[in-house]
Formats: structure tokens, sequence, C-alpha cells
């Protein structure tokens, strides 16, 4: 385990990082870079933390939006996790979301911050009407793994544990995580950085679930109920970060 202890935790990205699907925006979201936050924070009393993150992003948003505001915060410690948002878009383009990753890492390494990251999990296997976007998964999380290695970045590899795909770990929406989701993210990231207390117990399976699961059923009400929406946001040109700010832009010691 790391002797390192950090003091300025800065998370960057986008509704996953924001928090959503844990909690919600009347009593507050928490979230993966929430939950690490407050393990950093059980092992520094002068600990502060900020989350830039806002939904909806691209990796190129979060670049040109949230970088310079990272930067100028001179944290030791950052998250970068965004390019799910670009993966859903019909121009994906892998290298183009990895170079603006891979700027990102460059520029808070360079600066002294330990940078922390995570593969994706199969989206087809969260959501099989998305079978066509397997290889987009693929291409991405395999542009992450280089751009982690070129700048020293500690990688959580999530995608590879077949628990990452459970339900369980899911909202109803099936894009963004559940509180129990999170708490598996935010265990696999304190791993990554070899937080002390942290372990591989986030990789365990869940227990069987009892009776049948899903159908052409249930995929279709996931298709009327959440998918019909966001494509329909997608085509008027708005995005669910519309309006939207960080919801802790500045430097705070974790309550």
């Amino acid at each position: 385990m790391s002797d390192i202890v950090y003091g300025r935790y800065v998370a960057l990205g986008d509704s996953q990082t924001e928090g959503v699907g844990d909690g919600d925006d009347i009593a507050g979201l928490r979230g993966f870079a929430d939950r690490l936050a407050e393990q950093l924070a059980g092992l520094n009393s002068e600990f502060l933390y900020a989350n830039l993150a806002v939904r909806g992003r691209l990796a190129g948003q979060v670049r040109a939006l949230q970088l310079d505001a990272a930067l100028a915060l001179k944290p030791d410690v950052a998250t970068v996790v965004a390019g799910v948002n670009d993966l859903l878009r019909p121009k994906f383009d892998a290298d183009e979301v990895v170079g603006h990753l891979d700027a990102m890492f460059a520029a808070l390494t360079a600066q002294g911050a330990r940078v922390a990251t995570v593969t994706f999990p199969d989206i087809t296997r969260i959501v099989p009407l998305a079978k066509p976007l397997g290889g987009r998964v693929v291409a991405l999380n395999a542009g992450i793994r280089e751009a982690a290695r070129r700048h020293g970045v500690s990688l959580a590899e999530t995608n590879v544990h077949e628990v990452v795909t459970d339900a369980r770990l899911w909202c109803a929406d099936r894009l963004h995580a559940s509180p129990l989701g999170h708490e598996r993210i935010a265990a696999s990231l304190a791993q990554a950085l070899a937080l002390p207390g942290s372990s591989d117990a986030w990789t365990q399976a869940l227990p069987p679930v009892a009776g049948p699961v899903g159908g052409w059923g249930a995929e279709l009400r996931w298709a009327g109920g959440f998918l019909g929406p966001w494509l329909g946001r997608r085509l008027r040109g708005r995005s669910s970060g519309d309006g939207r700010v960080a919801k802790r832009p500045e430097l705070l010691p974790v309550i």
C-alpha cells in the first residue's frame, strides 16, 4: 500500500463523476468521486476536494471546460473519467477521444498530480440493443490503456471483471452506475492508487439472483423509457448538462 498522503483531490469528467445515479438532484448526488474523496479524507485531516464534472460532457468539453480550472487548483491527485458520451455519438472517433484524455493526463501529471482513470465495461452486456457499439468500447479502452501507460496514470481495469456488467451495479437507465456501482468504482480507483485499506474485493461477484432476469420485454421498455428520450435530446441538439455547472468547483473539506 502507498504511504503517500494526498491533500488536494480534483475530479474531472461527466455524469458518472458528478454522481448521477447515486442520490438525486434534490437530496444531492454522491457518486464514486465523493466516495473516493471520503476515503482520502480519512487519511488526512486537512484534505480538500473539488469536483468539476458536469453531466453530458464529451471528452473534448471536459478538456476545454475543466482542465484549466483543475490545474489552477494544483491537485496532488486527480481522476479523469470521460469518453462514454462520445462513444454513444454517431460520429465517434476513438483516436480523437483518446487524444483529449491523453492531453489531460499529460497536463495534470506534468504539474505533479497523481492521476487515476478507468476502462469501461462492455456496454453490450448491459444494453443488448447496443451490440453495434461493442467495437467502440474495445477501441476506447485500448487507447485509454496506452495513454495511461505513457503518462504513468493509475488505471483501474474495471472492464475485465464480469461483475461490472451485473444489472445491480447500474440504474434503470443502464447508463449510470447505481449506488452500489459507484461504490465499486470508488473501490477500484482506491486500489489503483494503492490507498491503505484498499483491495480487490470490488471485483467479487454479487450473490446469484433467483428467477429470470431481463428479456426482450425489458429491452423494449428500456428503449421506450430511456433510449427514446435520449435520442430526442440528441436530435434537438440538447444535452442533459445544458445550463448546469460543477457541483463543487472549489477545494473544500469533505463533510
